[in-house]
């Protein structure tokens, strides 16, 4: 695959920026210098598993990790952090399954989840755009104590906000004689040479859809040299009589839904977006001259996850493989 620094240049996108991003691989992250922490004489929270604060699920705090001490690092996959930590602590009463959010913290966080003999359990260090940590479906074990650590990238320290409530998962089923992406699995070192388009080294290879009802699927892998990176289709689509493509998605996971042009590798970028999932979903209509082509792009809206997830997509472009149906047939499979 190409580096993403070299993607980034070739498409014009800002390397820090996650949002909105067509390449496949995590942009690095910026150096950066921070402050000397400067203790503080009141802490809240826990610095270290010795004193660790006492929770529940679900729970919600909010804090500073200013003034305590850096005892812990992961790297996830940024570690060298000198940043000070707060620790809590919770032993579940039954099996679970847990999201850990920090959406509103005012720095680049960092947040891992350690079992009781310190075996890492989960690690993130960017979820968000603007370097804010987030951890979907992590696995508890009832009976176990597990450790959550709040961190920072680097020295930063500062506010934070967290939130850890119980995992609601989302399932969609596959349409019986949708049409099927094919998408090899997506283990760690694989190289996206099925539909990568221009954010992989096939060529610009994309895929073609035709049918109303289009399965996909998406997800994350680690590249050979370790790289976190998420799996990227781009797809093309001929303009109907009507002169106007119409899509219905939704996916099992947050997933971006792309109209791409100038219809060119060197300086391609996304005309609309819309966010699908998880098992929420999202329209868009794309305007062209009849037989016209549309490039068409879906992917992770963040590059850390592991595993793969299922999409849909339901078109006017053709008709299920098994039976005809009308667009409003097709869209009403969703309801």
């Amino acid at each position: 695959m190409r580096s993403l620094v070299t993607l980034a240049l070739i498409l014009g996108l800002a390397l820090p920026t996650v949002a909105l991003d067509l390449g496949s691989i995590r942009a690095p992250k910026p150096s950066a210098t921070y402050p000397q922490n400067v203790p503080a004489p009141q802490r809240n929270g826990g610095d270290t598993i010795a004193d660790a604060v006492v929770v529940s699920v679900p729970f919600a705090d909010t804090g500073s990790t200013v003034g305590f001490n850096d005892d812990y690092d992961e790297a996830c996959p940024y570690t060298l952090s000198t940043s000070p930590d707060v620790v809590y602590t919770l032993i579940p009463t039954a099996d679970d399954a847990v999201t850990i959010d920090m959406f509103g913290s005012t720095y680049d966080t960092k947040i891992y989840v350690y079992d009781a003999g310190l075996t890492l359990v989960a690690c993130n260090d960017d979820f968000y755009p603007d370097y804010v940590s987030r951890l979907e479906d992590v696995p508890l074990m009832a009976g176990v104590q597990y450790y959550i650590v709040v961190d920072g990238y680097g020295g930063a320290a500062g506010d934070f906000v967290i939130d850890v409530s119980h995992y609601e998962g989302c399932a969609l089923l596959c349409p019986a004689g949708a049409a099927l992406e094919g998408e090899p699995p997506l283990v760690d070192g694989y190289v996206d040479t099925h539909n990568g388009g221009c954010a992989s080294e096939s060529g610009g290879v994309m895929q073609p859809i035709d049918a109303n009802v289009f399965c996909g699927v998406s997800g994350w892998y680690l590249t050979n040299d370790g790289a976190q990176a998420r799996d990227t289709d781009w797809f093309t689509m001929i303009v109907p009589a009507s002169g106007v493509i119409e899509i219905v998605g939704d996916a099992e996971k947050a997933t971006y839904l792309f109209e791409l042009g100038p219809q060119d590798c060197n300086s391609v970028g996304v005309i609309q977006n819309v966010q699908v999932g998880p098992c929420t979903e999202g329209t868009m209509e794309i305007a062209g001259a009849p037989g016209s082509t549309v490039w068409f792009w879906v992917g992770p809206t963040v590059f850390d996850g592991s595993g793969e997830y299922d999409y849909v997509l339901l078109t006017n472009l053709g008709v299920v493989a098994t039976e005809s149906h009308s667009w409003t047939d097709v869209k009403s499979i969703f309801r």
